[in-house]
């Protein structure tokens, strides 16, 4: 190799200016704290809200639509990745504000490190949503397991709290060592690990089929881990019952939409050719997430692991979409298919955090409120948050006229558009089941007797955040149409085909 092949190609810094944004409001947040006396933490608060606002209006300006690389093809900007991030600093807004009352109750947890820790995770989950490299995949993930392992243990006096901790690091090291090890074996197969490297080489016929197919496999294996999608799920009802109920809605919702990234980045824009090693795994995965879930959630008395188990089932739903893209090697119905799981895991991601919002609304200082019969008589105690919570179920369990059933719906007519019938038919079924354990919640609100007569005081923009929350569910299930052609349009322009 000559030295003018070895020259060095400066980066295009702007490209990933949100990035390096947010990396440096996080330094400048962790030093600010160590001079905040505040019990309440405000200045920590604002200073990680401003944050997030700003890097929202850095992405909203440098959003051009194209796709773009930069860091040696390691990092990408295009629709897509403007969407999600857009998406998930709104929703890390939301949760932090539904959170701050919960925090304040409890002073173990009332520090600066949440709101770092918070920042360093959204940090991992916007380096996931435009990876383009194996390598930026590995340290987004990383960065966002690692943070979240600090959070769940924040209440290091809560026994469940760090065994849930625990049992969280080990499970995820374990997903790390398998993503890495199929990442190795691809890289072996293919000689490359830049996702559209791969995507070339597979196309040319230039790979090992069976170290490839192997690679597969382990790669699969790491990201259902990731997922929390059936085998692979153990760790989900354990550290969402574990984790202090603000850390569950943080994991319950942003997570998701960085999930589904990487499984686009790494399965439509590299493995797309390799669809028939893949696309069984999912089916596989998505039937056995979808009837476990939805089984063992039917036996849950606490709503934190009833819910866990939900996750599990919906996201084996959004896996549907992934799954069916491709029929016969013909890859004109991924846009579709693909988006149709976008919308999925957006309006998911949307009815997580007015559920898990309500519940922190109901917990006070020495009460979690994480136990379905807690929401006994909600109705006689306040009848809007009870509509609320009754619009959250209603939309989980696909219930028209909410968006959970529009999104069921678009997933379904996808995977039928792909030719599988019986899988349609299979996940109506586990919906059904499903519907049972959600009705049951709105049963205890609505007809059993108030388990207290306590009054619900929570702050005006907290109401008025959750009563929109609750109202963005009814509304986009009657007008989906602009959030699901705003998936469609981010999908088609990312996507190289």
């Amino acid at each position: 190799m000559t030295l003018a092949e070895m020259q060095f190609v400066p980066p295009d810094l702007r490209l990933a200016s949100a990035e390096i944004f947010v990396l440096a409001m996080t330094c400048l947040t962790m030093i600010v704290d160590l001079f905040v006396k505040d019990t309440k933490r405000t200045a920590t608060f604002v200073l990680t809200q401003l944050t997030l606002v700003g890097a929202a209006f850095i992405t909203l300006s440098l959003s051009s639509g194209e796709i773009l690389y930069t860091f040696s093809n390691m990092y990408v900007s295009d629709l897509m990745a403007d969407v999600l991030k857009l998406l998930l600093y709104l929703t890390v807004m939301v949760v932090l504000f539904y959170s701050r009352g919960y925090l304040q109750d409890r002073p173990q947890l009332a520090k600066g490190e949440y709101y770092t820790l918070t920042l360093f995770a959204t940090l991992g989950m916007m380096v996931m949503i435009s990876a383009s490299h194996f390598l930026t995949v590995y340290i987004g993930v990383e960065l966002l397991s690692l943070s979240l392992y600090a959070m769940v243990a924040l209440n290091r006096d809560s026994v469940s709290a760090t065994e849930a901790a625990m049992k969280y690091f080990v499970l995820g090291a374990l997903a790390s060592g398998l993503l890495l090890y199929g990442m190795s074996m691809i890289y072996g197969a293919t000689g490359t690990l830049d996702i559209s490297a791969i995507a070339d080489q597979i196309a040319q016929g230039k790979f090992s089929p069976y170290v490839l197919g192997l690679g597969v496999v382990f790669l699969i294996a790491g990201l259902a881990f990731k997922l929390g999608v059936v085998p692979f799920h153990m760790w989900i009802p354990d550290v969402y019952h574990g984790a202090p109920t603000a850390i569950t809605l943080f994991i319950a919702s942003a997570p998701k939409l960085a999930a589904f990234a990487i499984l686009i980045r790494i399965l439509a824009n590299g493995l797309i050719a390799a669809s028939a090693d893949w696309q069984s795994m999912l089916i596989i995965l998505s039937v056995l997430s979808m009837g476990v879930g939805n089984f063992a959630a039917i036996a849950q008395t606490n709503i934190k692991r009833m819910l866990a188990y939900s996750a599990i089932s919906h996201m084996g739903f959004m896996l549907l979409g992934v799954a069916t893209g491709v029929v016969d090697g013909d890859a004109r119905f991924i846009y579709n298919a693909y988006s149709s799981s976008m919308f999925y895991v957006v309006t998911y991601a949307l009815t997580s955090l007015g559920t898990f919002g309500t519940i922190l609304l109901l917990a006070r200082a020495g009460f979690e409120s994480d136990e379905i019969s807690d929401f006994a008589g909600l109705n006689k105690r306040n009848a809007w948050y009870a509509a609320i919570m009754m619009m959250m179920m209603f939309s989980m369990a696909g219930i028209p006229f909410f968006v959970g059933f529009f999104a069921k719906f678009s997933v379904l007519q996808a995977v039928v558009a792909g030719g599988h019938l019986w899988l349609a038919l299979a996940a109506v079924f586990f919906s059904l089941v499903g519907a049972y354990y959600y009705l049951r919640v709105v049963k205890v609100m609505y007809f059993d007797p108030p388990s207290s007569s306590e009054s619900i005081k929570s702050p005006l923009n907290v109401k008025l955040l959750l009563s929109v929350n609750g109202l963005a569910v009814a509304v986009l299930g009657i007008f989906p149409n602009g959030l699901l052609m705003l998936c469609a349009e981010s999908l088609a322009r990312s996507i190289p085909f």
